[in-house]
């Protein structure tokens, strides 16, 4: 059985242990004030695998058609670009 959250228009939060067709409660435990409304809380989802965002942290390694896999190039395994060499600087004496 859930437990569900209520609060009251006083600000009063409260905590039933009831099941999920039980009705709700009609007045605060601790005032006794009404209408009641249920608090909703955000459950947390993770997405894992590929497919999903770009910026999916299950990217490491990509299959090639034969299935083995092998590592992604990202930019830091890339080579660095080459710096030109800077001109002499000639002075006259």
């Amino acid at each position: 059985m859930p437990i569900y959250e209520y609060r009251c228009p006083e600000g009063h939060t409260f905590e039933r242990f009831q099941s999920m067709t039980a009705p709700a409660p009609e007045k605060c435990d601790v005032c006794g004030a009404a209408p009641l409304e249920i608090v909703l809380f955000p459950v947390a989802i993770h997405y894992k695998g590929s497919g999903f965002y770009s910026t999916d942290y299950g990217k490491g390694k990509q299959k090639d058609g034969s299935g083995e896999s092998k590592p992604v190039e990202t930019k830091s395994d890339s080579k660095p670009a080459e710096s030109k060499p800077k001109p002499a600087s000639t002075s006259s004496e």
